[in-house]
This record gives C-alpha cells, structure tokens and sequence, in this order.
C-alpha cells in the first residue's frame, strides 16, 4: 500500500468535546469522538460516540447504566465508594464485578462542506436493550439495499457485542438487535453483496490462545451471519518492523470498491496502546484474499490533540466518505478519525 498516504486537512480538531451538549441533566459530556460517516443529500452524516458520566462526587464513583425495573431497561446511577487502590478512570471493578464510568450514545451531526459541523442536541441512538445496559459505541455506515445500516458495539455485563440498526433517512431508526454476541466488535458490512451474499468483517476477542484479529462473515439475509473465516491479524507479535500492531487490530470503516480492489481500512495498537491507521487491499469477488497491505502505518498520534485526551495517543477510524461526482470535491475520500478519545480529526487519502 505504499501509493496511499493520509494527509491531515487540519492542524486542529474539526469536533470536540466542547462542541456537544450534554443529552441529559446533570451529567457532562466526556468525549465525543470516533464517528462513523457517510453522505446524504449532498451533505455529510457523522454518527459521534458521546460519552457521558454524571457529576463527580468527591470520594465516590458513579456509574451511570440501565437496570431492568417492571421489565423495562431504566437509567439509574450507582454510587459506590472510590477504591483505595489504583484504578482506570474509565473502568472500575466493585466486589468483582466491572463498571464503566461513563455512557456512550449515538448523536447525528451534519454538514454541507464537511468540515463545519452542526450537531443535534439529542441522541440518534441512546442504550435502549439491555444487551446495551453499559451503552453503544463506535458505529460504522453502510449504504445496501437503499438503506444505511448502522452497525455499533452494544456494551453490557456480559461483554461487548455487535448491534444493527437501519434507517433511511437519518430520521426514523430501527433496531434489529445483536447480530454477533459478546466478546466481539469492530463490524462493517460490505457495501455490496458478493457472490449473492451479504459480507461483513468483525474482530472477534481472544483470550489465552490466539491474538485479536480480523475476521469475514456471510449472510443470507443481513440478520443472521456465518462462514466465519479468518482474514489477518497483527504482524508486530515476533517482528519489530510492525510494533505498531503488535498489540491489537481491527476493522475500520466500511470496505471502499476501487479499481484494485477492496479498500480496508483498519487501526493497529502497540504494546503501550497507542493506536494508528493502515490499509488493507482485498480482492473484489473473493475479499478473503488479501492483495495488499500496509507496511507502515499512514497515520499515527502526532499532534497534541491526538496524543492527548481522555485516552491517550489514539487515532481512530470507523468513518470515511468518498465525495460524489457532481460536487467540488468529486472522487476525493475524507477520512474522519477519533482522537485521543476527546475529539474529531479529519484526512484526506490520497494516492501517490
């Protein structure tokens, strides 16, 4: 992949924390970030990640979540007394049961040049199940079938999973309801069935044995997946040309059709968690050969606003549009990526 390179078309985020309302009383936007995108009606859609936490109380940890009450899931906040010993910030472990700290939703932010945004004042997606009771993370955008499928990490006790949701207009939404069970995440669906079938990439996790890794499914029908088959995992584990995806990959945004091929865009993390962007060249009819992929990665944490936030040294993509014939912009491919967990960055790929 070395005729590709990501190019920053600013030094500063284009979204950041400040930039969204809190969607509930009391509580305080944490960050807002890792957006998946697309293009409708000429204008840009980007699903946020917003992740809110209610007001700190000092000595306390609160923990904002759903409980099921007459049957029905229910925000509520547990408070539990601060752990004498260290802790993460964003994870806290209670009598040997873990608890995030905040609570992520969808919101809808929109623009007509793609670098201003306005964005809604209310959730688009906000947890609703219970197999969402922990909140819904990192969507990425698929327009099939004229409509966009909305495919999310849905976080509860059990881990996290792999939820669906459809629209048509960015107005009105359907569930559809976990598609992949816990441990899983990182999905996108191909946007065009291949060989009669519905595609999808996904990272399972691991534990003992094996390393996350990228992964393909099928389906018949959106809903119902299988064939699962393993496509890549990380190089850097015995080789210290790719420490920077020694740690962990996974999927990005929806695979881009070009002439070559399939475009995959996917993030790799180091032993110390720091994240960065790569590409991946799949075949069009059979996506489980792999043509191409990146030696070095084509974007990494550089900039303040990137190597610090709420998690630090992260750039992060579920998100990326490639500008229609017609516009000022035709043929270009934006790349929208999380940073540091706290903000928005924007790239332009480009091939050299």
């Amino acid at each position: 992949m070395k005729n590709y390179q990501l190019k920053r078309l600013s030094d500063q985020p284009i979204l950041q924390t400040s930039d969204v309302k809190p969607s509930i009383d009391g509580f305080d936007v944490l960050g807002a970030f890792n957006p998946g995108a697309c293009i409708v009606n000429n204008e840009v859609i980007l699903l946020l990640r917003v992740a809110e936490a209610p007001g700190a109380r000092p000595g306390f940890v609160k923990v904002p979540l759903l409980e099921e009450q007459n049957g029905v899931p229910t925000l509520i906040i547990k408070e539990f007394p601060e752990p004498e010993e260290d802790f993460d910030p964003r994870v806290v472990t209670i009598e040997g049961k873990a608890y995030l700290t905040s609570l992520s939703h969808l919101r809808l932010a929109r623009s007509k040049d793609g670098i201003h945004f306005t964005v809604d004042e209310k959730p688009f997606l906000f947890p609703a199940r219970m197999d969402e009771s922990y909140g819904i993370e990192d969507a990425r955008i698929t327009f099939l079938d004229g409509k966009y499928w909305i495919t999310y990490t849905a976080v509860s006790e059990h881990g996290p999973g792999v939820g669906l949701a459809v629209t048509t207009d960015f107005l009105d939404v359907e569930r559809i309801g976990m598609i992949l069970p816990p441990p899983n995440k990182d999905v996108a669906l191909f946007p065009e069935k291949i060989n009669g079938k519905y595609v999808l990439f996904h990272r399972p996790m691991v534990s003992d044995i094996g390393r996350p890794s990228i992964w393909l499914a099928e389906s018949i029908d959106g809903e119902h997946w299988g064939n699962n088959r393993y496509l890549f995992g990380g190089r850097g584990a015995n080789n210290p040309r790719f420490a920077w995806e020694g740690g962990k990959i996974g999927g990005g945004p929806e695979p881009m059709l070009t002439d070559e091929g399939w475009l995959l865009c996917y993030h790799g993390a180091d032993e110390t968690h720091a994240y960065s962007l790569a590409l991946a060249l799949l075949d069009k009819t059979d996506p489980t050969s792999i043509l191409d992929r990146s030696d070095l990665p084509l974007l990494s944490p550089e900039l303040p606003w990137e190597r610090e936030g709420f998690f630090p040294n992260v750039v992060f993509s579920n998100g990326w549009v490639r500008w229609p014939e017609g516009s000022d912009k035709a043929g270009q491919i934006w790349v929208y990526y999380g940073a540091a967990d706290d903000g928005v960055g924007l790239a332009e790929l480009v091939q050299s």
